[in-house]
């Protein structure tokens, strides 16, 4: 399982160093920005390109990404800059308080009006799961799947970060002109984070679920932003956290 930093730049200039594993880099930069607020459309982004020079002797080692934005898109704030590395287990932990996390979202999920069984969600670990074995992953990453309403996977990235793999995705679907991903489920191999609920949201994404447990600050933003939080997705056992009205039959838990 390979680790390696990754530096992003917007305009040649240093925003951001993340632990990340390599592939799919240039989702990875999108999705990045779409969940700091910087971008929300494929038009807002001119270009994407790996950066030689690096290392000393100028050589391109594929860690250094410069993101050219389209015409009359504002630059990030400078607040986004970080003077330290995002590790791949906690994401952007440098965070100085709660409300900086709380970029605005350009759309709101809560009139998303998107119905899933119980049925569809109980099969959605194990498709995932398969997905990776046909992409013959080590099974040893985090990964993220997006699926519409009846299931069907429309993409999967993996990464050592949950964050990160989650950030692929939704450069994927950005690149794609895929945002805002209404109808949409996110399921997370990991547990649901608040950082992973906001890039969700960002992303217009009406329902996250998780197999394991969301953290009560993840469950406080889906009520706030009008999503469905599923976590303990497990064969045909779940708990809904936030947003019960899309998926029935289920009661919210405690």
């Amino acid at each position: 399982m390979v680790e390696e930093p990754l530096e992003i730049r917007v305009g040649g200039k240093a925003l951001v160093v993340t632990m990340r594993t390599p592939g799919d880099d240039m989702d990875l930069a999108a999705g990045f920005l779409v969940s700091e607020g910087v971008v929300s459309e494929a038009g807002h982004l001119s270009a994407i390109r790996y950066c030689a020079g690096a290392i000393d002797d100028g050589s391109n080692t594929y860690n250094v990404l410069d993101v050219d934005l389209g015409p009359g898109v504002p630059p990030p704030d400078p607040s986004l800059e970080r003077s330290f590395y995002t590790t791949s287990s906690c994401g952007l932990c440098g965070k100085a308080s709660l409300d900086a996390v709380r970029t605005a979202a350009r759309w709101s999920p809560a009139a998303d009006p998107v119905e899933v069984s119980p049925a569809v969600l109980a099969v959605l670990p194990d498709r995932l799961r398969e997905a990776q074995r046909v992409f013959e992953k080590t099974g040893g990453l985090h990964a993220a799947g997006l699926f519409d309403s009846a299931g069907t996977l429309l993409c999967l990235r993996e990464d050592v970060g949950r964050h990160n793999a989650v950030d692929k995705v939704v450069g994927w679907a950005l690149r794609e002109g895929l945002l805002p991903l209404r109808g949409a489920v996110l399921l997370v191999s990991g547990r649901a984070s608040f950082e992973l609920t906001q890039k969700a949201w960002m992303a217009g994404i009406p329902v996250l679920a998780a197999v394991s447990a969301p953290s009560s600050l993840a469950v406080d933003l889906a009520v706030e932003a009008g999503m469905t939080l599923v976590g303990f997705l497990r064969g045909e056992t779940m708990n809904v956290y936030a947003g019960t009205h899309r998926i029935a039959g289920v009661t919210a838990s405690a």
